[in-house]
């Protein structure tokens, strides 16, 4: 190895090594409650992460179910029964279980979910996201798709739309968003 790349390597240690050192004096300092926010820079190195394990043909899929009044409705069904228990109905992901998560499920109408592109929605659907409490559900395309489609029309429910979700699953709507709907 030429002396350069000797002091790159060295450097490169000396980087991972403090990195290290603060990784184990935060921890000892904060621990590692499930409770706590994540940092900014958690959260950003979390997003890069998980855009890293997103395979690229999966991000440059398209969803190919048009988007119905009858295919965003199949999705809300779909996403109070299975989805809404950590998300919440109108998808803040003001809940209960959210509460104990580490990280936490996101706002799903938040920009950084949305600006997602519906492959990388699709994939995250199926394949959940490792050391989160996302799991992989599986699931058809075709019913997938579809809570793509209600994904990205969070925004604009309606208080009927919200009511209707209630009957499925039975869980209130935060009274931030009750607010917001009337």
């Amino acid at each position: 190895m030429s002396r350069a790349g000797t002091t790159l390597a060295a450097g490169a240690l000396l980087v991972l090594l403090a990195f290290a050192a603060w990784l184990y004096c935060f921890a000892r300092q904060h621990g590692l409650s499930a409770r706590e926010k994540p940092s900014r820079l958690e959260a950003f190195l979390a997003r890069r992460a998980r855009g890293l394990a997103t395979p690229a043909a999966a991000k440059r899929m398209k969803n190919p179910v048009a988007p119905t009044a009858l295919h965003t409705a199949e999705g809300r069904d779909h996403f109070a029964d299975h989805c809404a228990l950590c998300h919440a109905n109108d998808g803040s992901g003001k809940t209960t279980v959210n509460e104990g998560l580490y990280p936490p499920a996101p706002d799903l109408r938040a920009k950084e979910t949305q600006q997602l592109s519906d492959g990388q929605l699709l994939y995250i659907i199926k394949n959940g996201i490792r050391f989160t409490g996302m799991p992989g559900w599986g699931g058809s395309d075709d019913e997938n798709w579809k809570l793509v489609l209600f994904i990205r029309h969070l925004s604009e429910l309606s208080a009927k739309e919200l009511e209707l979700m209630r009957e499925v699953n039975g869980l209130d709507v935060p009274a931030a968003h009750q607010h917001e709907n009337e």
